[in-house]
């Protein structure tokens, strides 16, 4: 069965960096656009980033605008994203989600309205905690 797992994760102090993975298992990710998500405690889920297919458009949440980065090496079937600059209030369960639609604004738009049903397959997420 197709199942994504996040990693990388782990315990920072504020200002500190972690870079997480994307990975899929029985699902070649350079077919699909792929996000990242994460719910902090005693909060709903969001959307914070987002590339297509071909990793030539990109879409971040303004929270995390100039800190995160999110790259993909189709050639190692895995998306990643660089976290610098952590906040405490960066702390959360991260996800990532695969979408196989090709129009990436419409899943964008969607994803900012807490619409999450474009995204085909979800997984294991990993935990970041920023300690201030």
């Amino acid at each position: 069965d197709v199942q994504l797992q996040a990693s990388g994760g782990g315990l920072v102090q504020a200002g500190g960096s972690l870079r997480l993975s994307c990975t899929a298992s029985e699902l070649t990710l350079d077919t699909f656009n792929v996000g990242w998500f994460r719910q902090a405690p005693g909060k709903e889920r969001e959307g914070i980033a987002c590339i297509n297919v071909s990793g030539d458009n990109i879409w971040y949440e303004d929270s995390v605008k100039g800190r995160f980065t999110v790259s993909r090496d189709n050639a190692k079937n895995t998306v990643y994203l660089q976290m610098n600059s952590l906040k405490a209030e960066d702390t959360a369960d991260y996800y990532c989600a695969a979408d196989d639609t090709r129009n990436f604004v419409a899943l964008i738009q969607a994803i900012k309205k807490r619409y999450f049903y474009g995204m085909d397959y979800w997984g294991k997420g990993t935990q970041v905690t920023v300690s201030s």
